[in-house]
C-alpha cells in the first residue's frame, strides 16, 4: 500500500521529468543535504532507489513531499532554491518535443533554407536562437545582434611606373598582343601596318604589310605560329609567321571588323564587327561555323575562354551577350550598363570577368553573367581593361576630344590609366604618362593594355603613336605609399537610399508646387476682376 500510494503521488507530482536520464554522479555521491527553500536547516536524506532520482532543473516540491518520499537532489537542484530562466529553458529544449515545438522548429528551418538560397545565409538565426515552444505554450527567442556590413579592406600593391617609350608607328596604336613565349608582341596602327616588337629592348623586329586601313586588333595563337588580325578593311587575316605572310583570308563581314578572339583550347576564331554580328570561324577550314546574330549595334569586343559561357560579346547598345558556342544561340543578355561596351576582360584565375563602358567598370560571375560590384571613378570612354593575377584590374581610356556629359558630368579624363584592386573595386593609382614631343594633348590617349605573361610589365597602344611600358615600382613599400581606403560603403548606402527617396517624391513635390503656382495666379486673376467689377459698378452709380 505505502509502495502504490508513493508511486501515485510521484507520478502526480513529476510527470513531467520521469523520462530524464537519470545522473551517474547523483548515485555516486551518497547522501546529499537538501535544504529547505524557507531558510530551515539542512538535513541529511537516505539513499533513495533508482525510481525516486530526480535530475534536472525544476520547481522545487514542497517540503512535506520531500519529507515523505525521501527524494536525493542531485547538485545541480540543491544549490538554488528557484530554477533559473536559463534553467527552465534547459529543461524545456530535454522535455519531448510536442507537436507545436516540432512545427515551429520545421518552421524555422525551413526559412533558413530560403535565407540560404536567397544568398543571404549570414543574416539567418543559427538553429539554437530558433523560437522555443515550451509544454506550457509559452515562448522564448533570443536576439541575436546583426553585424553591420563592412566594406573589406583593399590589399596593397605597389605602384607602377612608366620605364620605356616605344616609337615607331605613324598612327595611332590600336591593337597589341604578347606572344605565348614572352620574346616579342605584335601591334596594328592607323598606319596599316602590323609590327613585331623584341619585349626585351624594345626594339623593332619585322613589319607587315597587307590591310588598307585601320588594323583593330591582332592574336596571337598559342597551339601554331600563326598571327591573326583584322580590321576596318572588312578582312581577317591569317599570317604564317615562319613565312611573314598571309595564308588565309576569312570572308564574311560586311563592315569594318573591331576585334578578335581565339579559342584556348580549340582551333577557333571568333571575330565581331560593325556589322552588329560576331563570326565564329574554323582556322584550317576558313569555314564561317556560327553567325552570333542579336546586338542591335556595332559589336565593339570579344573574348573566348575554354569554360561556359565560352564567347562573350560586347556591343554598343549597351549589353553583353553570353553564348553557347555549341548552338551558336544567346545563353544571357547582361543590360546593366547605360553605354556602349568596348572592352571586356576575363580573370586569369578567377571564374569572373569585367567590362568597361563610360557609365563604370562592372564585375560578373560566369557562367550566368551574376553581377558582382560596380568599379567607379574613371569617368572616361573605356576602351581596354587588363587585369593579372595578382588581382590588378587597368583600364584605360580615350583621348580628351571624346568629351560628352552624362547627369552633366563632363566625361574626359585626357587619356588617363587607373589602376584597381579586383577583389574591393578601390582605385589605388592613376597614372597620366605625358604625350611624345611633336603630339597635341588631345593624343594622349590608351586604345589598348595588355599583361605580358610573366605579369611584371604591362604594355599600353597609346594615341600619340607610342607604345608604352609600365612596370611596378621595386622601392615602394606599404609605408611610402599607404592604402588611403576609407570604408564609406554604409554612407554611400544610406545616400543613395535618401536619393532614391527624393526621386521618388520630386513628382508629387513638383505636382503640389504647380498646382500652388496656378492657384495663386487663379487668385490674383480673380482679384483683379473682382477690382474691376467693383470700379464698373461704381462708375454705373455715378451716372
Amino acid at each position: 500500500i505505502y509502495k502504490t500510494k508513493m508511486t501515485v503521488m510521484m507520478r502526480a507530482e513529476y510527470k513531467p521529468v520521469l523520462h530524464m536520464p537519470v545522473l551517474k554522479e547523483g548515485r555516486d555521491r551518497g547522501p546529499l543535504h537538501a535544504s529547505d527553500p524557507y531558510g530551515q536547516p539542512g538535513y541529511p536524506l537516505p539513499d533513495a532507489g533508482p525510481d525516486y532520482l530526480v535530475t534536472g532543473t525544476h520547481p522545487y516540491p514542497s517540503t512535506l513531499y520531500i519529507d515523505i518520499i525521501r527524494v536525493a537532489l542531485t547538485a545541480d537542484t540543491q544549490i538554488q532554491k528557484m530554477p533559473s530562466e536559463a534553467g527552465v529553458h534547459s529543461m524545456a529544449l530535454a522535455l519531448p518535443p510536442s507537436q507545436a515545438r516540432q512545427e515551429a522548429s520545421r518552421t524555422a528551418a525551413s526559412v533558413a533554407d530560403i535565407h540560404r538560397h536567397a544568398g543571404g545565409a549570414e543574416r539567418s538565426q543559427p538553429p539554437q536562437h530558433a523560437l522555443s515552444l515550451m509544454e506550457g505554450g509559452t515562448k522564448t527567442s533570443t536576439l541575436v545582434p546583426r553585424k553591420a556590413p563592412t566594406m573589406p579592406k583593399p590589399q596593397w600593391h605597389p605602384p607602377w611606373k612608366l620605364y620605356r617609350v616605344i616609337s615607331g608607328h605613324l598612327g595611332w596604336v590600336r591593337s597589341i598582343a604578347v606572344e605565348p613565349g614572352n620574346q616579342w608582341f605584335v601591334t596594328g596602327s592607323a598606319d596599316r601596318t602590323i609590327k613585331i616588337w623584341d619585349l626585351a629592348s624594345g626594339k623593332l623586329k619585322l613589319s607587315l604589310t597587307g590591310h588598307i586601313s585601320t588594323v583593330r586588333g591582332v592574336a596571337v595563337s598559342t597551339r601554331s605560329p600563326y598571327l591573326f588580325s583584322c580590321g576596318e578593311d572588312k578582312q581577317v587575316k591569317c599570317w604564317d609567321l615562319e613565312y611573314n605572310k598571309v595564308i588565309r583570308h576569312y570572308h564574311g563581314h560586311l563592315s569594318a571588323v573591331y576585334d578578335l578572339d581565339l579559342h584556348p583550347t580549340i582551333d577557333v576564331l571568333v571575330t565581331c564587327s560593325r556589322d552588329a554580328t560576331a563570326r565564329v570561324w574554323d582556322i584550317r577550314t576558313k569555314a564561317n561555323v556560327h553567325t552570333l546574330s542579336g546586338h542591335t549595334n556595332t559589336v565593339a569586343t570579344v573574348k573566348c575562354q575554354s569554360a561556359e559561357p565560352q564567347v562573350i560579346t560586347g556591343s554598343h547598345d549597351t549589353t553583353i551577350r553570353l553564348w553557347d558556342l555549341v548552338a551558336g544561340k544567346t545563353r544571357a543578355t547582361l543590360t546593366n550598363h547605360k553605354k556602349s561596351v568596348r572592352a571586356l576582360v576575363l580573370h586569369p584565375r578567377q571564374y569572373t570577368f569585367a567590362s568597361g563602358s563610360p557609365d563604370n567598370i562592372k564585375q560578373w560571375k560566369c557562367p550566368d553573367g551574376n553581377f558582382i560590384q560596380n568599379l567607379s571613378g574613371h569617368n572616361a570612354i573605356i576602351n581596354t581593361l587588363a587585369v593579372n593575377s595578382d588581382g590588378v584590374l587597368v583600364s584605360g581610356a580615350s583621348p580628351a576630344k571624346n568629351l560628352f556629359y552624362v547627369n552633366n558630368v563632363e566625361f574626359s579624363d585626357n587619356g588617363t590609366i587607373h589602376m584597381w584592386d579586383w577583389r574591393t573595386g578601390y582605385n589605388f593609382q592613376r597614372i597620366h604618362a605625358a604625350v611624345q614631343p611633336g603630339s597635341l594633348d588631345s593624343e594622349s590617349g590608351i586604345f589598348a593594355c595588355v599583361f605580358d605573361q610573366t605579369e611584371s610589365r604591362l604594355i599600353t597602344a597609346e594615341a600619340d603613336k607610342t607604345i608604352k611600358v609600365y612596370k611596378e615600382d621595386d622601392t615602394a613599400t606599404e609605408e611610402s605609399h599607404p592604402v588611403n581606403w576609407k570604408p564609406e560603403i554604409l554612407k554611400r548606402k544610406r545616400f543613395k537610399f535618401l536619393l532614391g527617396f527624393f526621386l521618388f517624391l520630386k513628382p508629387f513635390i513638383l505636382l503640389h508646387f504647380s498646382q500652388l503656382i496656378s492657384n495663386s495666379f487663379c487668385l490674383r486673376h480673380k482679384r483683379k476682376q473682382h477690382i474691376h467689377n467693383l470700379s464698373e459698378v461704381r462708375r454705373l452709380k455715378i451716372r
